[in-house]
């Protein structure tokens, strides 16, 4: 074991603060990476707060990493010391079961998630990005391209496969018309995702001083989504609309949008439920009302590829991890345009 230091919440009521821990020595498959940038995820604030009711302290939250491979084991031949390496919200799973035989970890009963999941090697929790370095099994170690720049990385490792996966798996291109509710973390991705797949994209915010920046990101148009008549004028004309926004709220808005078989698909995780969506309205057009949760292994470095061939990186504003507990209350007032990533040279 080695020693090496991070940020943690010990409660769920108070900041964040320094904190010492152990990482395990790399094993004969694992990658050893000094972490040069983290993302601040809203799920980092749900999970250090105790909202989704399952937290575990103390909790170094962060799974949007990426840094340096400074060591392999004596079994590794997917990296070797020197690549850049980056490692998302999972870091283990059954490989068993048919979830990972099908490349979606993500949905496996077992799957091992970076932090504030069990630690089968040491038998406490795992902890997560917002620490100096990080050992993880190569299967679960991602490539990226040195053509982007590696701060701007971080977030596609759940801002960016959250949204690119379920773009995939709903098949949207050319022609299709899509929908993306929320500019933030989220939503800024699913905007740049979707016109990099040549959709007509509009952007729906409750924001009407977003829309030159949501132009600028790859929407073609912005309706405000307060404004009745601004939303009365796209009735019945989605083929699929990706909803990014983690706060409770009427599904119907977004349902009476699509076509018929069209999809509205969730991936904003809110700390209170939805009101229940009127089902007539899913019924009468043979609408649909899914979910998608990040993506499996397969899929991100898809994304990454997709991202380097594309240049697509995140909208970020670095910050010293001293800063992370004024990032996490700007967060919530959706005061970053658009993900805060942490700079861990600041941590000594």
């Amino acid at each position: 074991m080695s020693k090496t230091l991070g940020y943690a919440a010990h409660n769920h009521n108070t900041p964040l603060v320094p904190f010492s821990f152990e990482r395990r020595e790399p094993r004969p498959t694992d990658v050893q990476i000094e972490i040069l940038y983290c993302g601040v995820c809203h799920s980092d604030i749900h999970q250090c707060r105790d909202e989704w009711g399952n937290s575990t302290f103390p909790m170094v939250p962060g799974h949007e990493i990426v840094g340096k491979v400074i060591a392999i084991g004596s079994a590794v031949t997917q990296f070797k010391v020197g690549d850049s390496a980056g490692v998302g919200c999972l870091i283990d799973s059954c490989r068993e079961c048919p979830d990972c035989h099908d490349h979606l970890e993500q949905y496996c009963n077992n799957a091992v998630f970076t932090y504030n999941s069990p630690d089968k090697h040491s038998g406490g929790s795992n902890y997560g990005g917002y620490s100096k370095q990080i050992v993880v099994d190569q299967d679960f170690v991602l490539h990226v391209s040195d053509k982007l720049e590696l701060a701007a990385v971080a977030p596609l490792l759940c801002a960016g496969i959250t949204t690119y996966s379920p773009l995939m798996h709903w098949q949207v291109g050319k022609g299709d018309k899509v929908g993306i509710v929320g500019l933030g973390g989220l939503g800024h991705m699913g905007v740049k995702f979707a016109h990099a797949l040549g959709a007509h994209v509009v952007l729906f915010t409750t924001s009407p001083g977003k829309t030159e920046d949501a132009k600028r990101l790859g929407a073609d148009e912005v309706v405000v989504s307060k404004n009745p008549e601004e939303m009365q004028k796209h009735l019945a004309s989605f083929d699929f609309i990706l909803n990014t926004v983690a706060a409770a709220h009427n599904l119907d808005a977004y349902t009476s949008l699509l076509k018929r078989d069209g999809t509205l698909c969730l991936v904003g995780v809110p700390d209170h439920p939805h009101p229940s969506p009127a089902i007539g309205n899913l019924i009468f057009k043979r609408r649909s009302l899914a979910g998608s949760l990040i993506g499996g292994l397969k899929e991100t470095q898809e994304m990454l590829d997709f991202c380097a061939e594309h240049n697509i990186t995140s909208d970020i504003e670095i910050i010293p991890i001293q800063k992370i507990n004024e990032a996490f209350e700007r967060v919530l007032k959706s005061d970053v345009k658009y993900r805060f990533v942490i700079d861990l040279a600041s941590l000594n």
